[in-house]
């Protein structure tokens, strides 16, 4: 079953420019299992949004903790998000890794679309194509399109990781050739934590065991990109841990953005050593 919700926003999408850097080197880098030290797997961002009270979503969690874990796709590195969002908590089961700024940002993008509402579960690639969240070979193909692509070079570093309570970060975007067509582009940092489930008790799911992959913790945006620059940015960022949070499940994700488009235009991700 899937719940729509209606609004109507009105957004100017800007043209997409092509996006070409040199990877900057760091002394401490860290890297994702998918990651290839060859530079022959191109990150890319996979956010599914979906709700425990959604009876269509396990197919769709389940399909993206296989893209996470098993990175399928050749030449691509699979950089999931999932992201709870809260409009079927009203509904009889309240998801308790949901939140208002997940359904603000799947509103943000069906508002670039032009779209009047939104759904679950909802795949969207790199920003730029969505479809239904357990559709495999839709999920494929915009995988492998997103990875042929040019993109931009992000670094992501670790400067302090031996507080138990916080992890304190480098992010550096390698400088942007050509012309931005006066479109502007954010760096986001997320933490996603791997190993959630629940017992749902009520609602459609009701009597089922949920599993989740790469759920979002946290999301903030952390600065913007010069494309004038060399590099384009770099700034370093401290995200404290909830006591909740299971550290060794913990990654750390960057990704940039561009503001009105919404397309990303790179990644970078590692898990958090405990």
């Amino acid at each position: 079953m899937k719940v729509a919700l209606a609004f109507l926003t009105v957004v100017i999408v800007a043209a997409a420019p092509a996006w070409h850097s040199a990877l900057l080197q760091s002394a401490v880098e860290l890297r994702s299992p998918g990651d290839d030290r060859g530079g022959a797997r191109t990150p890319v961002l996979v956010e599914l949004f979906t709700s425990e009270g959604c009876s269509s979503c396990p197919p769709a969690d389940a399909l993206l903790a296989r893209l996470d874990e098993q990175q399928p796709i050749s030449g691509a590195e699979v950089i999931a998000l999932e992201e709870h969002v809260n409009y079927w908590d009203q509904l009889g089961w309240v998801d308790p890794f949901s939140g208002a700024q997940w359904t603000d940002r799947q509103q943000d993008y069906a508002a670039v679309r032009h779209d009047r509402g939104v759904y679950t579960p909802q795949m969207v690639v790199n920003g730029r194509t969505e479809f239904v969240g357990s559709h495999e070979g839709q999920a494929r193909q915009a995988i492998a399109q997103a990875a042929s692509q040019a993109h931009a070079e992000v670094t992501l570093s670790a400067l302090s990781l031996n507080k138990p309570t916080e992890g304190q970060f480098k992010v550096s975007v390698a400088k942007l050739a050509g012309s931005n067509n006066g479109e502007s582009a954010e760096v986001y940092l997320a933490i996603t934590e791997t190993g959630l489930h629940s017992a749902v008790k009520a609602g459609e799911n009701s009597g089922v065991e949920v599993h989740h992959s790469a759920v979002v913790r946290s999301l903030r945006k952390i600065g913007s990109v010069d494309p004038g620059k060399d590099p384009a940015f770099s700034g370093e960022s401290t995200i404290k841990f909830d006591k909740n949070w299971k550290r060794e499940n913990l990654r750390a994700v960057v990704f940039v953005q561009e503001k009105r488009s919404h397309r990303v235009l790179g990644a970078a991700a590692a898990r958090i050593e405990p």
